[in-house]
């Protein structure tokens, strides 16, 4: 690209300068007018401050405080609980008033502070930026914030510095960066000087240093291109930003519930006023009647009981190693139908392990993952002994001392300071028995020749133990190593010719399977010599082997990937590693069994092949492909968003900066708890403690537990919504007294849904609850058979409660006999209707009467309450009641069994009816 291409003004018009990874770095120091040697000036560089700002990330304007907690009260069932309050206390019903009131600001407060926990993922962002940077400046080093860094200042980075902003670099020495967070590379990147053609993925820049990666290995130069927004972390700052919150599958369908519900209640109200009013009857009996059947219709104890609910669930994940950081998460995972997955860190170990050996013309495996050195090296099912293995002894020597990689263990967790492929290497030699310290005391390290892109090999001098001679260990490149050799050892360590043919049919066998594949050789050099110089010392090497490493899958997420697909959860690759390593990855966890390309392969997408699709094609590759491989942080948000766009409900994993905004815009985000970075876990909805990809099985089968007790709780309780609302149009239409009064129905609705309803939030998951489908997002909250059962039991609150109250009445009862009565029924009612939602469509016998104590307990708190509520006298002045006698209760006790008995009968019925069309269309299915 030539100079011309690029606007020079741009940089004075405080534009940072794009791609420089295809110009000539001279050309972009004249961009920048900047000079290599010498740096900026101080005052070029204070004006640069005032013309771009600090090197931070800008703060995306939120909330505040005040108005997140308004928010709260922004739904409309909320709405017509607010004038509730204000007509009740207009007409001087405090108790109502102040009850009511009560119930919305406890469930504004809970919400509050479930918001203020999240939305952080902007600050993490900013806390990982802050570094201290080395720059020249007229030509002297200078230590200063990396907030003081701008375009066009020259920056020296070394092994252990985190990059202050986005450098194009300008010389390096064996310069190596763990890229992992941002690109999902699992290895750090060999960075080069070199120009690179237009369109290179960002994973392959190798030009650029990338603002918070971290510098591993060597030194580098570079010219600051991007600062602050500008740069890599920055643009994914502003896809956080601009992702939006997503509602999740129960707060949409009960939202759609809220809105149709709030229109028939208004419309309920508005016709009992209006038929009062026709009748003649007093305005300030119908405003109480009209409040009455809108306190009734309102289930006041939904928006409390879907907190609890969650929040218990909540608490069974936490058992179980997730941390749920937005409530809504818990049953979100219950509806997921796809789950997209970062590969490193979250599928694999994130820890490179060596697994298959060639030496001596025979391969052998090794067994264990990641950098604990637990395995064996195995040769056809048959641990190996090094002393009848000399070629393969040599070739894990080679690994180990041509190595600057420090393996320790601390806090009984093995890690390592250096190269993880060269922790690899220290692994599979301990493996095999052999001790670093005691090898390099016998054969000390003289001199070493760093590895450089150019050579591609690393090499090591050491003494020999019997000092007559040196030898040389090299490993690197296979095809580099290999052109310097012209001999080999054999499998029983004489050396013979060397057969590159047959060493690279096997270096190509391991490839094939994902393995990153070096080669090793050694050579004997003459006392004298104290440099390694392959030109004047080494004339001829001897090959040793070949060691083929990779990320491995987690035993674990095998597992936990299987369980989820016969969940009917599709799972996903979504990754910035290459795609030979994704593929291999995904064949071995088991994604894609039935997505393959019409060659019988496991279909893999590139990210530049996503760069080419339109939103259509988009939306038909997300769905239809497994594993997606150098996806960029744009391509996985929109991969998410056109998943979303199938009617799919996504859940996203992964641990680092290149994830969050996927995270973010994802139905559910999963961070990894361990290895994940703090941006990951902030955009995250729930954290896995112990990185566990299995854990997210058992998140979904509690998410599916949760989400199937929110149901029972909403099937229970709107029946009795129900019933109130039609005892209230039949009185008025009747023209009869009110059978229950506002403050009563408030009695009913809050005691009923604490000491019962919220009972069934301790409801043990049912049998084979992950056997089935997860729920279909467009299926409705409320299911056709369950609206009618909403029905069923409504009518009989309606019939039990209203006849009795007429019954006692022309018995000669009192008014307050008879609405004592009605209130009783409908508790009673309520009481024996909970042992029948204790399973939607088993009896409680087959789930075991006992199983849930908290429904027992439950039972017999509500019997107290209703005594109380029936005999004591302070409770008869508070809500007009009065004691009633023995024999009254007979009748309100069987209203309640007779209920407990017609809805089981239906549930029989409608099992029987089920299981007879299940069996006709097995066996149609059967005669095809």
């Amino acid at each position: 690209m030539e100079l011309a291409d690029f606007e020079k003004k741009d940089m004075m018009n405080g534009q940072v300068i794009h791609d420089t990874y295809q110009l000539p770095v001279h050309k972009v120091l004249l961009l920048l007018e900047t000079n290599a040697s010498r740096g900026l000036t101080h005052d070029d560089a204070t004006q640069r401050l005032q013309q771009f700002g600090p090197n931070v990330l800008p703060l995306i304007r939120r909330h505040g405080p005040f108005i997140r907690f308004l928010l709260q009260f922004h739904h409309p069932l909320i709405y017509i609980l607010l004038a509730a309050t204000l007509i009740t206390a207009l007409l001087g019903e405090w108790v109502d008033a102040s009850v009511i009131f009560g119930v919305v600001l406890v469930n504004a407060i809970v919400g509050f502070i479930q918001e203020s926990r999240a939305e952080r993922a902007l600050e993490a962002l900013m806390s990982m930026v802050k570094t201290e940077a080395t720059v020249l400046r007229e030509g002297e080093k200078h230590q200063i914030s990396s907030s003081s860094v701008v375009p066009g200042d020259v920056v020296l980075v070394q092994s252990g510095d985190k990059i202050p902003a986005d450098l194009r670099l300008i010389s390096i020495s064996e310069l190596q960066i763990d890229e992992s967070a941002l690109t999902g590379e699992s290895v750090p990147v060999v960075k080069e000087e070199l120009l690179l053609p237009p369109d290179t993925a960002l994973a392959d820049r190798r030009n650029l240093a990338y603002s918070g990666t971290l510098v591993t290995y060597g030194q580098g130069i570079g010219v600051a291109v991007g600062t602050g927004a500008e740069t890599e972390i920055g643009r994914i700052h502003q896809l956080i930003g601009s992702a939006a919150d997503i509602a999740t599958p129960l707060t949409k369908k009960i939202a759609c519930f809220s809105q149709i519900l709030t229109v028939v209640i208004l419309a309920l109200a508005a016709i009992t006023f209006g038929v009062g009013m026709w009748r003649g009857q007093p305005a300030v009996e119908m405003f109480i009647a009209a409040v009455a059947l809108a306190v009734g219709a309102i289930p006041e104890g939904l928006p409390a009981a879907v907190t609890i609910t969650l929040a218990i669930g909540v608490n069974r994940m936490a058992r179980r190693h997730v941390i749920i950081r937005k409530l809504s998460a818990v049953e979100t995972l219950g509806s997921t139908t796809v789950i997209c997955s970062d590969k490193t860190g979250t599928l694999t170990e994130n820890q490179m392990t060596v697994q298959a050996i060639v030496a001596g013309g025979q391969e052998y495996s090794v067994s264990g993952t990641g950098y604990e050195p637990v395995g064996t090296i195995e040769r056809d099912g048959k641990a190996i002994d090094l002393e009848h293995a000399p070629a393969l002894r040599e070739c894990l020597v080679a690994g180990m001392l041509c190595n600057d990689t420090q393996l320790f263990e601390r806090d009984h967790r093995w890690m390592i300071v250096g190269d993880p492929t060269e922790g690899a290497l220290q692994v599979a030699a301990k493996k095999a028995g052999l001790d670093w310290k005691q090898a390099s005391q016998q054969t000390p390290r003289v001199d070493v020749t760093p590895f450089e892109s150019q050579r591609q090999y690393m090499a090591t001098l050491h003494q020999m133990m019997d000092d007559t001679s040196k030898v040389v260990y090299i490993k690197g490149a296979l095809e580099k190593v290999l052109s310097l050799c012209t001999q080999e050892r054999g499998a029983d360590g004489r050396i013979r010719p060397c057969n590159p043919d047959r060493i690279n049919r096997s270096a190509h066998t391991l490839a094939e399977r994902g393995l990153r594949v070096l080669g090793f050789a050694q050579g004997l050099v003459s006392l004298e010599t104290n440099k390694v110089d392959m030109e004047q010392h080494v004339s001829e090497l001897i090959w040793l082997g070949l060691q083929g490493m990779m990320d491995p899958p987690r035993s674990e997420a095998i597992s936990a990937v299987a369980n989820c697909q016969r969940a009917g959860i599709t799972v996903k690759m979504i990754t910035g590693d290459h795609a030979l390593t994704a593929k291999a990855i995904a064949q071995q966890i088991g994604l894609g069994t039935t997505t393959v390309s019409d060659t019988g392969e496991l279909r893999v997408m590139t990210g530049i092949e996503l760069g080419t699709c339109s939103v259509k094609q988009m939306e038909e590759c997300a769905n239809e492909t497994m594993v997606f491989a150098r996806v960029v942080p744009e391509q996985k948000l929109r991969l998410v968003e056109a998943l979303q766009a199938c009617g799919h409900v996504v859940a996203m994993t992964g641990d680092g900066v290149n994830d969050a905004p996927a995270l973010k815009q994802a139905d559910i985000g999963v961070a990894m708890g361990r290895g994940g970075t703090e941006v990951a876990k902030e955009a995250a909805d729930m954290i896995l403690t112990n990185d566990n990809f299995a854990s997210i099985e058992a998140a979904v089968e509690e998410g599916r537990g949760v989400f199937d007790n929110l149901t029972k709780f909403i099937v229970w309780t709107l029946p009795t919504n129900m019933g109130e609302g039609l005892v209230i149009l039949m009185a008025i239409g009747a023209g009869l007294a009110l059978p229950i009064l506002p403050v009563q129905i408030l009695w009913i609705n809050m005691t009923t849904a604490v000491a019962l309803g919220l009972m069934l939030a301790f409801e043990p998951k049912e049998a084979r609850i992950m056997e089935r489908f997860p729920r279909d997002p467009s299926r409705p909250l409320l299911t056709g058979e369950l609206v009618w059962r909403i029905l069923l039991v409504g009518t009989l609150l309606l019939t039990g409660a209203f006849g009795l109250f007429l019954w006692v009445q022309s018995s000669g009862g009192t008014l307050e006999e008879a609405r004592t009565v009605a209130v009783n029924v409908f508790v009673m009612v309520e009481l024996f209707y909970l042992f029948n939602c204790r399973s939607l469509e088993h009896s409680m016998f087959q789930l075991g009467v006992f199983s849930n104590p908290w429904v027992t307990w439950g039972v017999l708190t509500t019997i107290v309450l209703q005594l109380l509520f029936t005999y004591a006298p302070a409770m008869n002045f508070l809500f007009h009641t009065t004691p009633l006698n023995l024999e009254t209760w007979i009748p309100i006790v069987g209203v309640g069994v007779a209920s407990y008995v017609i809805v089981e009968v239906e549930k029989w019925i409608r099992r029987t009816l089920s299981g007879s069309a299940e069996c006709s269309h097995t066996s149609k299915r059967g005669t095809i």
